[in-house]
């Protein structure tokens, strides 16, 4: 995906009610290989990946950073290239959601905090991808967490599938 995909990212599609989120697909090189970073919902304890709202004035790969620190407590090195997208419902109350488009970016994690936001309302552990694409719910989260391939020495960035 490129740059017509993150301007399209911004401004989602309000005529149909579906809400746009930025999330993170944070991983790093474990001892066997590429790991996946899953953390826990606050409402189901459902295994997801941190997400959010736009933030005004921050680019929509600054988006999942931030939502990553506060969910996950992540630091690390966002690549500006989307890896592609998934839809879900976002239950908002007991009778309340809304359809949500979540726009994913690649998170190379450099360092865990044991102190963040949002600590003590989730866990986090790390996958293979193979089995984090096989606890999560959304069918397309799932393939893209199955594609995924970080990036090659010397390319810009992760690119899903290749």
């Amino acid at each position: 995906m490129g740059r017509s995909d993150k301007i399209a990212a911004f401004s989602g599609d309000r005529g149909s009610g579906v809400r746009m989120q930025y999330g993170a697909l944070c991983w790093r090189e474990g001892e066997k290989g590429v790991e996946v970073l899953l953390i826990t919902s606050r409402d189901t304890g459902r295994w997801v990946i941190p997400k959010g709202w736009p933030v005004a004035g921050l680019a929509p790969e600054d988006t999942a950073a931030k939502e990553a620190w506060e969910e996950a407590g992540v630091k690390g090195v966002t690549n500006p290239v989307c890896l592609g997208r998934y839809g879900y419902h976002k239950v908002l109350g007991a009778t309340a959601q809304v359809p949500c488009a979540v726009a994913v970016y690649g998170l190379r994690v450099e360092r865990l905090a044991d102190k963040f936001p949002e600590a003590g309302e989730r866990r986090r552990a790390w996958f293979p991808p193979a089995t984090a694409a096989g606890l999560v719910n959304e069918p397309d989260l799932a393939a893209l967490i199955a594609s995924f391939r970080p990036p090659q020495k010397g390319r810009p960035g992760p690119i899903s599938g290749e």
